[in-house]
């Protein structure tokens, strides 16, 4: 077997390895986009159902009926502009939210996200907030409170107010705004005869673990931020092992799923403990307490604190952050080591897209945005290729003469690269730069809010989904779903056409064998591609069409590249 016929075998042995061991890779560290939101079926669109968008859906080994729960205690209702719900006076849980905003699936008829549910109910998530009992003998988990009112609504706070026996006097005020965050003002005034220690603490109750899949890119699970560092490490099955507790003064804790956030925010100038913890009945609880005051007669203590529960839209983090002084609030999305890449490109993509009202369009002219800034870097890049093609024929002259000695060809090559004032490195430039615009696109349409269920055109409903058109079902008329690896969608099968028109564009290697590996590297990357989001795949489209475009009008002040190189 001659040297071509080998590199060709290793190629296809490497290409196979990325078409079946590539799945598991990501799986793992990059998952690949949403699920999918649609089906074809008759070549019609039927949308799926979605449980995974609602934290709280009816499971078979549900108790009670959620409305039943509700119905059996007394509570205030709740009412903004973002959400609707209700404060069980029965223990003083924010336990009932619904998020108007958002529906669980991209039916015109669907529900809107159900975050929160009380106990009792399936898969019960709900927050409380108290004081402990360190000889305060403060109201218990049973204790019926009396509301002021019977509505909560931004400009209209509810006082919650209830008694013991030993002359205190307990008052929780609720207030909420137009985003998600609750605001919490515990007081206790003693009128009682001795002094009393007072430590307020809250807490979030969660039955169940998140459906959203846990992965290294995206951090789903317990969080916090603390000693000005947000943690992303403690997980769920950490949590059944042993609790995981911390000491801070500033910063928050909570659960996150993917799109939606529970945060407990105490007082961000005073010290407080947190901790995570795996209860009974596969429960886990996020609690923080503040140190005991003592209190004495005569006198009250008022401790503040904050409660986020919603949707992590980017917009409204950063507001929390820099407005209202949440420590590293906008940390609660997992940006991860890209973040000052990504947050200017989120910016300026929901910006286009306010503007053109179509999230596809805007990837479409974010992609011509992009290349227009790298226009002189791609005309640098294939200058530098007309001059490696021109001194392709002495460097094969140089690895004939030295193949037995493998130093002197190197510094050979390199005195010939000084010779010639060729860079072999300046045409991977416009790739490298591409990388982190490239993930940072990835990670947007993945984690955040603003992408999810948008739609582009025609059957495509959701560009953070992978397209679920394809042709090997003969685009849902024959009644299969083909396994992922296999299902091949319109868009992901354009991606593969378009790359082969831009190698097909590219100068001809010299070596057959690498003819070859250019020659099945686009249908390689097709199927690479296919389970990831339509609008990742949107992206890279439209880069390689105006990459095609770029080719052919810098082929015409370089038909050196073009041209055969001389022997």
């Amino acid at each position: 077997m001659n040297k071509e016929n080998k590199n060709f075998v290793l190629f296809a042995v490497i290409a196979a390895l990325i078409l079946f061991g590539w799945p598991v890779v990501q799986n793992r560290f990059f998952p690949t986009a949403n699920p999918p939101v649609t089906k074809i079926e008759d070549g019609k669109t039927e949308v799926l159902p979605n449980k995974n968008a609602d934290p709280t859906a009816d499971t078979p080994a549900a108790n009670r009926d959620r409305a039943v729960v509700l119905r059996e205690t007394p509570r205030v209702q709740i009412d903004t502009p973002t959400m609707h719900g209700s404060i069980n006076l029965k223990g003083a849980r924010i336990d009932d939210l619904v998020l108007k905003n958002y529906k669980v699936t991209v039916a015109k008829d669907s529900p809107p996200v159900r975050l929160l549910s009380p106990a009792g109910a399936p898969e019960a998530y709900f927050a409380a907030f108290g004081w402990r009992d360190d000889g305060l003998s403060p109201p218990s988990a049973d204790t019926v409170w009396t509301a002021s009112s019977n509505l909560l609504a931004p400009g209209k706070p509810v006082t919650l107010t209830a008694t013991n026996d030993k002359g205190q006097r307990f008052t929780i005020e609720l207030t909420v705004d137009d985003g998600y965050m609750f605001g919490i003002k515990q007081t206790v005034a003693n009128a009682g005869t001795g002094a009393v220690p007072v430590a307020a603490y809250g807490l979030v109750n969660r039955a169940g673990v998140s459906k959203d899949p846990d992965s290294w890119t995206i951090h789903v699970g317990p969080m916090s931020v603390h000693n000005d560092k947000a943690d992303y490490d403690v997980d769920f099955k950490d949590l059944d092992e042993a609790a995981q507790r911390f000491s801070t003064t500033g910063g928050w804790l909570g659960f996150a799923d993917k799109y939606w956030l529970t945060a407990l925010i105490p007082d961000q100038v005073r010290p407080f403990d947190g901790q995570f913890r795996a209860g009974a009945n596969k429960a886990y609880q996020g609690d923080y307490t503040t140190n005991a005051q003592l209190l004495p007669p005569g006198r009250q203590i008022t401790q503040t604190s904050r409660f986020f529960a919603g949707a992590k839209e980017v917009r409204l983090l950063d507001h929390y952050t820099d407005k209202e002084g949440v420590t590293r609030f906008d940390y609660a999305l997992d940006w991860g080591w890209f973040r000052v890449v990504e947050k200017p490109i989120f910016y300026y993509l929901d910006w286009l897209f306010r503007h053109v009202g179509n999230f596809g369009v805007a990837i479409i002219l974010l992609t011509l945005t992009i290349r227009l800034l790298m226009f002189p870097i791609a005309q640098r890049q294939f200058a530098s290729m007309a001059n490696m093609r021109a001194v392709q024929p002495k460097m094969k002259a140089i690895q004939e003469r030295f193949k037995d000695d493998k130093p002197r060809m190197q510094q050979e090559i390199m005195a010939l690269y000084k010779t010639e004032k060729v860079n072999p490195l300046a045409g991977c430039l416009p790739t490298l730069l591409q990388i982190p615009i490239f993930y940072a696109l990835y990670k947007m349409l993945m984690l955040t809010i603003e992408m999810r269920h948008q739609p582009f055109v025609g059957w495509i409903k959701d560009l953070s989904a992978p397209d679920p058109l394809t042709p090997v079902n003969l685009f849902g008329l024959l009644a299969f779903t083909p396994p992922s690896f296999l299902a091949i969608g319109v868009i992901p099968i354009l991606l593969g056409i378009s790359m082969y028109f831009q190698f097909k564009l590219n100068p001809a290697p010299m070596d057959d064998a690498q003819k070859q590996i250019f020659a099945l590297m686009p249908w390689v990357l097709m199927f690479v591609m296919a389970p990831f989001a339509v609008g990742l795949q949107v992206y890279w489209i439209t880069s390689n069409v105006l990459t095609i475009l770029q080719q052919k009008l810098l082929y015409a002040r370089h038909p050196g590249l073009k041209e055969a190189p001389s022997k």
